[in-house]
């Protein structure tokens, strides 16, 4: 079974309010995160909180996500995030699949494609959505690759480092893998997703310029 991992702990600095309760739609950011995801996985959904975490628990009760608490979230690295994610999945779970809480535009079709090559590779290989040669999130993070991560002391990205002949990119016709909220203007200026192309995905090994995702506010 895998499990996903919503990183809604950082302080919103660039915002300047606190952009995961910040309405979208008929939602919050927050909550149009968790039922993207929720349509998408079958699975059981973790939201990583740090500031302001009674908040968002209350966005979200009614929902079948639940909270683990990462203590160390001002500290701004989305690695103790994804830390405390994995160490609040089920002990069964295959892999993880790692969704930045302040990207309300993810697609459903998007997380599919991503849990299918993940199934396609037997869960064994680290799958990132990429578009135009650019590494996105949702990335899927396979069960062997978890003690690096738990262990690692710097970031997401150097502990992966060693894994890269383990990346798998799945190629999507959408730019909604590379778009967060981290600013007022990010938020002004964005609309709710539905009229993008989302089909067409395909596995791709490794995509001349596509990157390990980076930080994220949401962290």
């Amino acid at each position: 079974m895998i499990g996903a991992i919503i990183l809604a702990a950082g302080l919103s600095r660039r915002m300047k309010r606190f952009k995961l309760l910040l309405p979208w739609g008929d939602a919050t950011v927050i909550e149009r995160v968790v039922r993207t995801v929720g349509d998408a996985l079958p699975g059981e959904i973790v939201v990583v909180t740090g500031h302001r975490a009674e908040d968002v628990a209350a966005a979200l009760r009614g929902t079948r996500a639940r909270m683990a608490y990462n203590p160390d979230y001002a500290a701004g690295e989305m690695l103790s995030s994804v830390q405390v994610g994995l160490l609040a999945l089920a002990a069964d779970a295959t892999g993880a699949l790692v969704c930045l809480g302040d990207q309300p535009q993810m697609e459903v079709e998007t997380v599919r494609a991503v849990l299918d090559a993940g199934e396609a590779a037997g869960w064994r290989r680290i799958i990132i959505p990429s578009y135009e040669m650019r590494a996105g999130h949702p990335i899927l993070l396979p069960r062997c690759a978890w003690p690096a991560v738990i262990e690692a002391t710097t970031t997401l990205k150097d502990a992966l480092g060693p894994y890269r002949a383990e990346f798998s990119y799945v190629t999507v016709q959408t730019s909604s893998i590379l778009a967060d909220l981290d600013t007022p203007e990010d938020y002004e200026r964005t609309t709710l997703p539905g009229v993008e192309p989302s089909g067409g995905s395909v596995v791709v090994d490794k995509p001349a310029k596509a990157s390990t995702p980076g930080n994220s506010e949401a962290q």
